[in-house]
């Protein structure tokens, strides 16, 4: 099934050529680091954009939402487009589409507009990890396939230690629009490194090119897009009983749910569903799914307890949380590299363990209001080792042993679960500190409940392979 589903994308794949793997691991990083550093920018600029539009947080907030909800659209599109149109043009329409809706976004007049040119810029990220992670992964050697997911995970030494500091100082120091026009130079050189360096690789024919799963794509797409919107919506003052929340959450959980129904009995589904037969890919979408909701849905809580609670600018929260982004990264490249010469499983669990105590070290010592700033960096610090440990050598550990011609099913169905867990974590963490209250105490309680989240991904981590590639 899977084979005639991706023919074309992944079965004629020429052998590993490491000089092809290091021109599109290049092109690949570059487009990376342009959108996770856009994310972490944008995020610490929610506050100046809701005084420079004169309207209000809840509102402005739609920014960050209408590029999750355009991403989650289009996700799901990422192994059809591979097929139907081959990987580099993919690749590069997607990179296009993030820097003109970068530039649109800069020029934006009102704030309608720039919700709109936000999902503009989300129409193009949502491709960029899928579909890059797929074409180095069908470049790579399965023997260096841990060194290879290492250089992947570059974007994020630079992103979440380099976006928040950037943005603060944008804001600071300049202005709004530059956190949009800061992506154009990136953007520009990732197309043009893309044009030359990137394989060429034509659609295949139309006879053996993937037919596109119109049904599934029309109930997966939405339907993630309305749980996603739920949640953002569930996460204001009305909560998640008000019916502009759960109506849609619902709506869309019965369209993904029906999706699912559909994948599992159709020929040639929207996604190959069937990657969940492998137990290594299984537990490692279990792992993330559980690691990442905690992970991700606490990183909004740094930022808003050193601005609101410790009244510090954003440049100050933003370079406060820059060394627990440094070891995340540096901690994730030794430990993926690490991953072809060790237990996959012990390595991750023992990061799930790391991370775990690093959560549970900052909600004991936030609860304090006067604690020693260096106390509270510090666990973060042991957080992001320990998330080092598992990001990445999870992904890595689910992908590891697949077939080409299953590769761009498989990053895709790995970026869905990220964002899905990171939203969800988002949306739930948000709920349990708007219930706590934004004070030391409301903090050190929510804290505590992401370290438990945290911890639960010991459980399908468990499952991963016990033996070293």
């Amino acid at each position: 099934m899977a084979t005639a589903q991706f023919a074309g994308v992944g079965a004629a794949a020429p052998p590993a050529d490491p000089a092809a793997l290091r021109r599109t691991a290049t092109v690949v990083v570059l487009g990376s680091v342009m959108s996770v550093l856009d994310m972490t920018i944008v995020n610490v600029a929610l506050h100046r954009l809701s005084a420079a539009f004169h309207a209000p947080l809840e509102t402005i907030q739609w920014t960050a939402t209408a590029y999750t909800l355009a991403l989650a659209a289009v996700v799901p599109t990422a192994a059809w487009a591979m097929g139907r149109f081959g990987g580099r043009r993919t690749y590069l329409t997607a990179l296009a589409l993030f820097t003109l809706g970068s530039l649109l976004a800069a020029c934006a007049w009102d704030v309608q507009s720039l919700i709109a040119f936000r999902a503009l810029q989300g129409l193009g990220g949502g491709l960029l990890m899928p579909v890059g992670m797929a074409m180095v992964m069908r470049t790579a050697d399965p023997a260096r396939f841990g060194r290879v997911m290492a250089v992947l995970g570059l974007p994020i030494v630079v992103g979440p230690a380099l976006g928040p500091v950037l943005g603060g100082w944008l804001i600071d120091a300049v202005d709004w629009h530059w956190i949009f026009l800061v992506n154009l130079p990136v953007g520009a050189a990732a197309l043009l490194l893309g044009l030359r360096l990137l394989r060429a690789d034509p659609p295949a024919d139309r006879a053996a090119a993937p037919a596109l799963d119109l049904p599934g794509l029309l109930m997966l797409s939405p339907g993630l897009a309305l749980l996603l919107f739920g949640l953002a919506r569930g996460t204001g003052h009305g909560g998640f009983g008000a019916p502009g929340a759960l109506l849609p959450a619902l709506l869309g959980a019965a369209l993904v749910a029906g999706f699912v129904r559909r994948a599992l009995t159709v020929r040639a589904p929207l996604i190959d569903l069937g990657l969940l037969r492998e137990r290594a890919f299984a537990a490692g979408i279990g792992t993330l799914a559980l690691f990442t909701c905690g992970y991700f849905g606490s990183m909004l809580l740094g930022p808003m307890y050193w601005q609101q609670v410790r009244g510090l600018s954003p440049t100050v929260a933003g370079l406060l949380g820059a060394p627990a982004g440094l070891a995340v990264g540096i901690t994730m490249q030794i430990a993926t590299r690490r991953l072809d010469r060790v237990s996959p499983r012990r390595l991750i669990r023992s990061g799930i363990a790391v991370g775990c105590a690093g959560m549970a070290l900052t909600a004991l010592q936030i609860g304090s209001a006067d604690v020693a700033a260096w106390r509270i960096v510090g666990s973060g610090v042991l957080l992001g080792i320990g998330s080092g440990m598992v990001l990445m050598p999870t992904m890595t550990t689910a992908g590891r042993g697949l077939p080409r011609e299953r590769m761009a099913a498989a990053s895709t169905a790995l970026s869905i679960n990220s964002q899905l867990g990171a939203s969800v974590g988002t949306a739930f963490v948000s709920t349990v500190l708007t219930s706590a209250g934004t004070t030391p105490a409301g903090f050190r309680t929510t804290y505590a409940v992401a370290a438990v989240l945290l911890a639960l991904a010991l459980v399908p981590a468990g499952l991963l392979p016990r033996q070293r590639p």
